[in-house]
């Protein structure tokens, strides 16, 4: 293990200098930090974590909440995590991962703990019992979701409002007047989680704007579950000519549907879907979508949080704009 005091030693300073040159608590000149930070490159120098929180105050780590549910679509919460754990890196900090449901336990602990700096939160639901507690607390932190009351937060997400409109658009622009929603599971509704909430609230805006008359049903997903989800949604209106999916464990399983019962996609049957661009390009039909920017929240909301560390950044939402990709799963209505 190599010591603070063999780098100053190397780099022909004293062991003060180096730490300064670590910590940027002095002005120290150009041409001393690059002879300092040359030799901590190659001798891997690697500064003690314990005594650097001791001596900062700082642990340089940051804790990501990520409730792991079986509900909700896991890889894009880990594409999330990943591009949070890295960009972290970048600025510095390491991770520490809570992937239970102990909501406001897990908040009042991290908090008064000083395990970390600060606090990314993923999976917000519009009224999450997480805030009032987070408002109290004196720690930075960032939401990746957008709850009902957003003062006195910084939050990050994709617009979901604008996504569902874009959804709805797009298919009554091309002359859909039936259009029917396969959501996310029932409890993803029961919890009012935030992007599924303001999915459907977008869905419905749209939808009433354009004079599109919409049904939405939640969906388990899975074949069997998809299978009785589209059953329903045929009976209820048999010319429903456009389906849209938040859902990527229905995605599939509505194509085979489909296909089983002979409606051609997108020549009777048209196909929006709200995931991730690899489900999308990667289905039995290559789907026009709106895609998740995953790696983009992360990166976001690490950069948000850095920002209030270092004191530079206030409260603020950050909303990510829609972009819908037309692919082969849509066209015009059929002619009826």
């Amino acid at each position: 293990m190599v010591t603070l005091a063999e780098v100053a030693q190397h780099a022909g300073v004293s062991a003060s200098t180096v730490s300064y040159v670590l910590s940027g608590k002095r002005s120290i000149s150009a041409t001393t930090r690059q002879r300092v930070e040359r030799s901590i490159r190659e001798l891997g120098y690697h500064p003690n974590a314990g005594a650097r929180a001791l001596a900062s105050s700082r642990s340089n780590v940051i804790a990501l909440m990520v409730p792991l549910r079986t509900d909700m679509y896991v890889p894009v919460m880990m594409e999330i995590a990943i591009a949070v754990a890295t960009t972290a890196r970048t600025h510095g900090y390491d991770v520490l991962l809570l992937t239970g449901e102990e909501g406001p336990d897990a908040v009042r602990r991290v908090a008064g703990s000083g395990l970390a700096d600060g606090m990314i939160l993923m999976d917000v639901e519009l009224d999450d019992e997480r805030l009032p507690l987070l408002r109290e607390s004196a720690q930075p932190a960032v939401l990746i979701g957008l709850p009902a009351d957003t003062t006195g937060l910084t939050c990050v997400d994709l617009d979901f409002r604008a996504t569902g409109a874009l959804c709805v658009e797009h298919l009554a622009g091309l002359g859909h007047r039936d259009v029917a929603v396969i959501g996310e599971a029932p409890a993803v509704y029961e919890r009012h989680t935030g992007f599924a909430e303001r999915t459907l609230d977008g869905l419905r805006s749209a939808a009433r704007e354009t004079g599109l008359r919409l049904l939405h049903r939640p969906c388990e997903g899975g074949y069997d579950a998809t299978a009785v989800t589209v059953a329903r949604i045929l009976d209820e209106r048999p010319d429903t000519t456009g389906f849209v999916v938040q859902n990527e464990a229905a995605v599939e399983p509505l194509l085979a549907l489909l296909r089983q019962q002979g409606r051609a996609v997108p020549e009777d049957i048209s196909v929006v879907a709200v995931c991730p661009e690899q489900v999308a390009v990667q289905a039995s039909v290559r789907l026009t979508s709106v895609s998740l920017p995953a790696q983009e929240m992360g990166r976001h909301a690490v950069e948000q949080l850095v920002a209030k560390l270092d004191g530079r950044g206030g409260d603020e939402v950050v909303l990510l704009p829609p972009e819908l990709t037309v692919r082969a799963s849509s066209g015009p209505a059929p002619v009826r």
